[in-house]
This record gives structure tokens, C-alpha cells and sequence, in this order.
């Protein structure tokens, strides 16, 4: 019954990052758009004026309200390891970690075994680490195929863990000119496909910026 009642409220508290995630993939795509100043650009022109060609009270409003979600999306995330951790526990004998994810944010499959128990099969999920917030025009990024609000399951062989900054930037450093395969949510689905870092004529070997989640 604890296990049972235990993935009842991992599954609503997944529906309900789903739902924070979609809106804040909203938020960035409108601060990232055309003309717009993105998560963090300045607000005022060079000589330190206003910019008169953004609507900056609702820019500050979209700002916030991203940074908001950002904290309780930290938050449900944190609870919903907690849950898996127990809820694998439990099925640890039984089931081999798979990772799998819903429509939404987790994909899910399940596992069954011939003695299986009639506490039923669980889910095991596999929890996007970070997401493209940023992505240039021209980079190898958007010409290899990523696109802007892309969760990150996958890059190579960095999944989630500690440290991922600084592994996201050495699997790319270390793979120049070679292709990485990735494995990534987008709009709710599963999708598998390869970038290949490289220099160009804007920074970085991707041109694109992964945001932890």
C-alpha cells in the first residue's frame, strides 16, 4: 500500500513538472525570440537608456515567474528522486534500472518478472538533467538539428549526476569533430539524434547553452 500510494504521488508530482516545464519552455521561447533579450540580456540600449523596442515591465513580470518556476521545479524534482529512490529500492531484486519517460516529462516502462508481486509494477524513470535554453543561428547546435526548449536525457556518455557543467563541457571537448549521440524529450516525446561539436564563428563548439535542470 506505501509503495502504491507512493508512485500515485510521484506520477501527479511528474504531471506537475510537466506542466512547469511547458510553461517555462513558453517563457524562454518568447524572451529568446526574434528582437527579444533573452533570459539574462540587458534591458537598456548602449547609453544606458530604456529599450524602446520591448515591453520591459513584462519582460521583468516573464523573468520572475521563470525564476520562480525554476526554484520549484527544483523542488518537485528533489521530491520525486527521493520517491524513486525508494521505489527502487523496493524492486531493486526484481527490476534492472531501464530508464523510460511519459507524454509529459518521464517516460515510463514497465517491467515485469514471472514471480512478479501484487504490489504491481512500478515505474522506473528516467529524469531529464538539463535543457537548451539558449541556441544561436548557424551553430552546429541548430544545424544538427537541437532546437530551443530540447530536455537533455543523454549527451554522450553524460546522464544525470554531479558535476554536470563541467562533463557536458569535456564530453564536447573531447569528442571535436566527432559525433555524439544524444538522447533528448521534446514536446513530450523520446527522440535520438547526434551533434557533432565543432568550431564556427560563434563561441563555444556548439553554440548553444544547456541549462541543469
Amino acid at each position: 500500500m506505501v509503495a502504491t500510494n507512493l508512485k500515485s504521488e510521484t506520477m501527479a508530482l511528474t504531471e506537475r513538472r510537466a506542466s512547469m516545464e511547458a510553461e517555462m519552455n513558453a517563457i524562454i521561447e518568447s524572451l529568446c525570440g526574434p528582437g527579444g533579450p533573452g533570459i539574462s540580456g540587458n534591458l537598456v540600449d548602449r547609453e544606458g537608456f530604456p529599450r524602446s523596442d520591448i515591453d520591459i515591465p513584462a519582460i521583468r513580470s516573464q523573468r520572475a515567474r521563470l525564476a520562480a518556476l525554476r526554484n520549484d521545479h527544483k523542488d518537485i524534482t528533489e521530491k520525486i528522486e527521493k520517491n524513486l529512490q525508494v521505489l527502487h529500492s523496493v524492486r531493486a531484486a526484481k527490476v534492472a534500472p531501464l530508464p523510460s519517460k511519459d507524454s509529459d516529462t518521464s517516460v515510463y516502462v514497465h517491467e515485469s518478472t514471472s514471480q512478479d508481486s501484487s504490489m504491481g509494477e512500478e515505474p522506473i524513470v528516467r529524469i531529464p538533467f538539463a535543457m537548451i535554453d539558449e541556441i544561436a543561428d548557424d551553430s552546429p547546435a541548430a544545424e544538427d538539428g537541437l532546437q530551443l526548449g530540447d530536455e537533455i536525457l543523454k549527451f554522450g556518455n553524460v546522464e544525470i549526476g554531479g558535476e554536470l557543467q563541467s562533463r557536458l563541457v569535456l564530453e564536447a571537448q573531447s569528442n571535436q569533430g566527432h559525433p555524439i549521440s544524444m538522447v533528448i524529450i521534446r514536446q513530450g516525446s523520446v527522440m535520438n539524434l547526434s551533434v557533432t561539436p565543432r568550431p564556427w564563428h560563434g563561441r563555444g563548439l556548439l553554440g548553444c547553452h544547456f541549462r541543469i535542470l
